[in-house]
């Protein structure tokens, strides 16, 4: 790995999240309802247009993607749409079996169906979204993670586009990205530390900055910082440790 072109991880941000914007900000509104209860950015759901029925669709959405990409899991929200259960009391009341086969297109569906209705029924014991915005955000995050089947990404996922808290959702494309532009030690933390270390770095790290924040990263991976990188038109070229090495044979 080349040497980093940047003084440190709070210069990168500050740099990167321009050009991302200008790259990629018409992708954030793709797949969103016409008319949102809130104002953030990106995830991909699409079906309620009120706050509560929005914020449980993302926390299932979130338990479907794992393992699997948007695409799976659309045609499973679809199908649940389609079925009239996209509600937390609905799902409780199909058996496993019909569960299982609406939610089949995500991928491991009998695991999921599990961890499904095990968040569901956290869920509705907890009062729902507004049950769950009166708690502060560690006890949300603990919660969250006490909930069978819900790991440190899943968590923030939730209680970043669905409850609107202020925290960084660490994925792969999040290390790739951070590796190639030259902070391979950043990106090879565990998920906490640099979750946090994102966060300290970040100027005003509202939930809708961070919400911005991952959908720029995940729209710039599938564009170009894919496994086999695209980088010939790529906007952070200019100062990529990465692309700079490769235009130089490094």
């Amino acid at each position: 790995m080349p040497e980093p072109t940047f003084d440190s991880l709070a210069d990168c941000l500050d740099w990167v999240e321009p050009r991302l914007l200008e790259a990629h900000q018409n992708k954030l509104e793709r797949g969103q309802p016409a008319e949102m209860p809130t104002d953030i950015p990106w995830w991909p759901a699409g079906y309620a247009h009120d706050a509560e029925g929005r914020a449980f669709e993302i926390a299932v959405g979130a338990v479907l993607t794992q393992n699997t990409n948007w695409n799976n899991v659309e045609k499973a929200l679809a199908n649940l749409h389609a079925a009239e259960v996209l509600a937390a009391d609905r799902i409780l009341a199909l058996d496993d079996e019909t569960l299982s086969d609406l939610i089949r297109s995500s991928g491991f569906f009998r695991i999921k169906t599990r961890r499904l209705r095990s968040m569901t029924e956290a869920w509705l014991d907890a009062g729902g979204r507004v049950g769950l915005q009166a708690r502060p955000t560690n006890e949300l995050r603990d919660w969250l993670l006490g909930i069978h089947g819900v790991g440190h990404e899943t968590a923030d996922d939730i209680l970043l586009y669905a409850l609107e808290r202020p925290v960084w959702v660490i994925d792969t494309y999040t290390r790739r990205l951070f590796h190639r532009l030259g902070f391979p030690e950043t990106a090879t933390k565990k998920y906490d530390r640099l979750a946090d270390d994102l966060l300290t770095h970040t100027l005003e790290p509202t939930a809708p900055r961070l919400a911005r924040w991952h959908g720029l990263i995940v729209e710039h991976a599938k564009a170009h910082c894919r496994v086999k990188p695209v980088c010939g038109d790529c906007p952070l070229i200019e100062r990529c440790a990465y692309g700079s090495g490769l235009e130089k044979g490094e």
